[in-house]
């Protein structure tokens, strides 16, 4: 199954930044830029990792992949998703079978009750749709604010920070805004990074994260901004080539 293009272009308007005090970081403005731009030319069209074909499965998708790798997820839902898309279907399954489609899945009893309850919710309260609001999202069973904030992203085109574990990771450990709490974190990440990269800028730093300043060893030979990182723990000064990557691939492997 391919991933949905429901991606929409970043927005005209700026998007809109809370009016205080502005936050310190270890970058100036114009690294900021450099290191985004550098992000830009390696992959000018990131995209998020998990298979969905429209805002109802994207939101199922990213509830399940809570604890769980963005893989291990996919391997799951393509079934899933073949014979429930909308919430009305998923109802029908029942959770005793989202249960079985799900159960390679950690903590998959749980998830499934809440696939059943967001799927019961949505129907009841929002006529069967998503909807658009982050407010709206996160009173969905098992939808906390990373998982509106991807749902908002992805579906609906708007600039927002969702903050995974790489995303926590690397804004302390390169000192880009550096923070005690996912929400912390966030929050300075919108005021810092320059408007005109804000709505990848989620992407780019899980792809990073994900694949090149790993959790256990970070690989800095492969980075491109390893001359503009002010990580303690980096150990080359030297950037990688600045150069586009492959397109991402989805769907199963051969």
């Amino acid at each position: 199954m391919d991933s949905v293009k429901t991606r929409k272009k970043a927005p005209a308007a700026a998007p809109l930044r809370k009016a205080s005090a502005p936050v310190k970081s270890a970058y100036s403005q114009a690294e900021l830029k450099e290191i985004f731009r550098r992000f830009s030319i390696q992959r000018p069209e990131p995209k998020g990792e998990l298979e969905h074909v429209n805002p109802f499965t994207l939101v199922v998708a990213v509830a399940l992949s809570a604890q769980a790798t963005d893989a291990g997820v996919n391997k799951a839902t393509r079934a899933l998703f073949k014979v429930a898309d909308t919430p009305e279907k998923m109802l029908d399954l029942g959770e005793e079978t989202v249960r079985e489609y799900i159960k390679t899945i950690g903590l998959y009893r749980n998830k499934a009750k809440n696939v059943i309850a967001l799927s019961r919710m949505l129907v009841d309260r929002f006529d069967g749709e998503v909807p658009r609001t982050r407010e709206e999202l996160v009173m969905l069973p098992g939808v906390g604010r990373k998982t509106a904030n991807v749902v908002l992203s992805m579906a609906f085109g708007q600039a927002t920070m969702a903050v995974d574990t790489h995303i926590f990771r690397i804004a302390n450990r390169i000192r880009l805004a550096p923070g005690k709490t996912p929400n912390e974190v966030e929050d300075k990440l919108m005021r810092i990074i320059p408007d005109e990269y804000l709505y990848h800028a989620h992407h780019w730093l899980i792809l990073h994260g994900r694949y090149c300043c790993k959790a256990r060893r970070p690989e800095c030979e492969h980075c491109v901004i390893a001359d503009l990182c002010k990580s303690p723990e980096k150990t080359s000064d030297v950037p990688a080539p600045l150069v586009e990557l492959p397109p991402q691939v989805f769907g199963p492997t051969p």
